[in-house]
């Protein structure tokens, strides 16, 4: 890669930026003033800076070219695409739309000086940095760690990764995916059935969001460190090691004792009752980890035998519980099982799909569910925003940007840069855009089909 410098700017481009301006985003949330420079991809990085925008921080979501389809950043365009039976160029990734809701979007290429110039400049007006590449990556494009803290010292950079940005190098430098992270974790051992059916995958790309949770919560401590002591550091995020530390004692349970831990299926190796069940009519969780609500759980269930208070005894007779429980289960149906469940309050609840979850009172009055407007797929409905402030809560207050739809903004109200500059860059393809198309105006949105 050429990174030699490019022909100087005019004067104007040597003069230090000035004083960050007020900020773009309305304010709101307990992080109302935190301002993220975020040039992650896909998903672990980006859902970081995500989690971060919807409690009120400032979100500048930087993308290298191509300034069109197909992008850098392919989560774009993952189908589904919305709105549905659109032309790429009309439409737009549904989990672009969940991920990348309340950010602004910059289009800029980092592989040319002048566009690094500009990064700098919002590096130098930023609390965090978010970034989730191969290691080395931004130290190949010039803009290694130190350079960026020569910038703004005051700065946390957090780096996402699989494998973490030191250690055996064949693996710091390894492809990795959230499957590859819930593999090398030990997290894919410990699920599904026994030998010899195969580990099952989580439904949903957990170890990226996860992982993006633990990102914003690491981004955010440094953040606090910076700002008792003036001081920004880097922080290492290994989407493996994410995973790892969540395993409970997994790691106690070998070096203590030699256990290695399998698959069990649904049940849990200690915990008794602690399963799944089939109701009439649909599946429910039965859970008893405690001595009272085992106790309330034996009394529904009609086993009057005290040796069952016993947690070593239950497990030796799990089958024959299991057997009892079944039966209760097998001819009720899951509402009726609920209901008895908060009746002798114990611990009974269905597995949800997304159909019954939309149309629950519970979720609704909690506000789980928020409609918003898209500047490309239009007006939808997704999840909502969790956890709830009482004096500060998050929310949305805009769609996911197409590519480059606040150039100017970042740019000129929150840099400083004058019209002419930002016409130089534009001019020389160091920044960039793609508008959406605008079609014939879109379907009624897809929940209005679900009847919500």
């Amino acid at each position: 890669m050429n990174l030699a410098p490019y022909p100087p700017f005019p004067a104007w481009a040597d003069v230090p930026v000035p004083e960050a301006r007020p900020g773009i985003v309305p304010a709101y949330g307990p992080l109302a003033g935190l301002r993220v420079l975020d040039s992650g991809r896909v998903v672990a990085g980006p859902w970081a800076s995500t989690y971060l925008g919807e409690f009120g921080a400032e979100v500048v979501h930087v993308e290298g070219p191509p300034f069109h389809p197909p992008y850098a950043d392919p989560s774009r365009t993952l189908t589904p695409l919305l709105p549905e039976g659109r032309p790429p160029a009309q439409s737009v990734s549904e989990s672009w739309v969940q991920y990348a809701r309340n950010k602004l979007s910059l289009g800029l290429d980092l592989k040319r000086e002048e566009g690094r110039a500009v990064f700098l400049d919002l590096v130098r007006v930023s609390d965090l940095w978010i970034e989730s590449s191969r290691p080395g990556t931004y130290d190949a494009l010039g803009l290694p760690d130190a350079r960026v803290h020569e910038a703004n010292p005051r700065i946390t950079i957090v780096h996402v990764s699989g494998f973490g940005q030191s250690g055996r190098p064949e693996r710091v430098g390894a492809p990795s995916f959230d499957l590859v992270a819930q593999a090398y974790s030990g997290f894919l051992s410990l699920q599904g059935n026994p030998d010899p059916a195969p580990p099952a995958r989580t439904g949903t790309a957990l170890n990226d969001t996860v992982t993006g949770l633990a990102a914003a919560t690491a981004g955010l401590m440094g953040y606090v460190h910076a700002q008792r002591t003036g001081r920004g550091q880097a922080v290492d995020v290994a989407q493996y090691e994410v995973f790892f530390t969540l395993l409970e004692n997994l790691a106690l349970d070998y070096f203590m004792r030699g256990v290695v831990r399998g698959r069990v299926g649904n049940a849990h190796p200690r915990l008794h009752p602690y399963n799944l069940s089939r109701a009439r009519d649909g599946w429910v969780v039965v859970a008893a980890a405690t001595p009272p609500s085992w106790a309330r759980l034996r009394g529904l269930l009609g086993l009057d035998d005290p040796r069952l208070d016993s947690a070593e005894y239950r497990l030796e007779h799990r089958a024959e519980i299991d057997r009892r429980i079944e039966e209760f289960c097998a001819g009720r149906t899951v509402e009726q099982l609920e209901r008895l469940g908060r009746e002798h309050d114990t611990a009974i609840q269905r597995v949800a799909s997304i159909a019954e979850i939309a149309r629950d009172p519970h979720y609704r009055e909690r506000g789980m569910f928020l409609e918003w407007t898209d500047p490309v797929a239009g007006p939808v409905k997704g999840a909502g925003v969790s956890p709830t402030f009482s004096e500060t809560p998050g929310g949305v207050w805009r769609g996911a940007p197409w590519l480059g739809q606040d150039n100017g903004a970042i740019l000129g109200r929150m840099l400083g840069y004058p019209a002419e500059r930002i016409a130089a860059l534009e001019s020389a393809g160091v920044i960039g855009e793609f508008p959406p198309e605008r079609g014939p105006a879109p379907d009624p949105p897809f929940f209005v089909r679900e009847g919500l």
